[in-house]
């Protein structure tokens, strides 16, 4: 493969990252985590499977950074969950300082590479990786509107019994409760879903939308979702490698766009060789901006915290 991509943290996230790359013969993946064994056992495992699965990328496993250098693309999942009793400000402290060193690390090694950011808070740990690794705007991006969007696209597509292909669904804001899904945006085959079902049906899917991480820890119990932020991460990366100038909606670094200025926020972006290529700037309505401002105001408050941290 002419193309490398590390995945940093090899939990369900990364290793299913690492997966999908591997098998869509994207690029060569090295897969990193402190975890001694860990993350060699699973690029070994990958591997074994490459013959049945008939790709030749190579996988690489290991608890240091040597073998990431020259990296395209580094998709960061590291970082710990918030466990119970553990307040916000815990996880923010605790993944900030995790994110903080893995990014200075991979800017080492890869001074070129474009980052995926993916722990959480992800709009947080975007502004964390943006300063750590002193990137440009266009090589720093979080992953969230892409699962979000894709959450939508899912439950549209099973609220009305068609094809997701058909579905398109945009999402906006930081990655929470205040994100800001848009029904007028959001098509069936280019037909807008508030042409196709009534306003409480869109409000249940928009509601389950924004909920729908803790709908699946709440039935995993002692996990989180893996399978489709993996592929939300890896649709981005594709983008980039391909140079395919993807719309997709990405947590990116905003310098008066949509009104917001020096704050990561979930926008619809164009995706190509040079990573953040473009920010496509739409017309709100006043609702939807006031949505976007609250959204806004609650991931400057997440940023304020980290100022506080030092």
């Amino acid at each position: 493969m002419d193309k490398k991509v590390t995945v940093v943290g090899a939990g369900n996230v990364g290793a299913t990252a690492a997966q999908r790359l591997a098998e869509k013969e994207l690029c060569d993946v090295v897969l990193v985590d402190i975890v001694e064994g860990v993350p060699q056992g699973k690029a070994l495992d990958l591997t074994e499977a490459a013959p049945i699965e008939k790709h030749d990328a190579k996988l690489t496993g290991t608890n240091g950074y040597e073998a990431t250098a020259g990296s395209d693309i580094v998709i960061i999942t590291a970082g710990i969950p918030r466990k119970p009793g553990m307040s916000r400000d815990d996880l923010i402290s605790t993944n900030a300082g995790i994110i903080k060193s893995v990014t200075q690390q991979i800017a080492k090694y890869s001074p070129d590479a474009i980052l995926i950011i993916v722990s959480n808070p992800l709009d947080a740990m975007c502004h964390v990786a943006f300063d750590a690794s002193g990137f440009p705007k266009n090589r720093v991006l979080g992953m969230a509107g892409v699962l979000d969007s894709a959450r939508f696209r899912a439950f549209i597509a099973m609220e009305l019994d068609v094809s997701v292909e058909n579905t398109h669904a945009f999402v906006l804001g930081g990655h929470g409760d205040t994100m800001v899904p848009l029904p007028r945006y959001s098509t069936v085959a280019g037909i807008p879903i508030t042409e196709l079902m009534p306003k409480d049906r869109i409000d249940a899917l928009v509601k389950r939308t924004a909920n729908g991480g803790a709908e699946i820890v709440g039935l995993l119990k002692t996990g989180s979702a893996y399978y489709a932020p993996a592929s939300a991460a890896v649709e981005m990366a594709e983008s980039i490698l391909k140079d395919k100038k993807k719309v997709l909606p990405c947590a990116a670094y905003l310098q008066g766009e949509y009104g917001i200025n020096d704050l990561y926020i979930g926008v619809p972006v164009k995706l190509g060789k040079n990573g953040m290529e473009q920010v496509i700037e739409i017309t709100l309505t006043e609702d939807e901006k006031v949505a976007l401002m609250k959204s806004a105001a609650a991931v400057q408050e997440l940023k304020d915290d980290l100022a506080k941290l030092g």
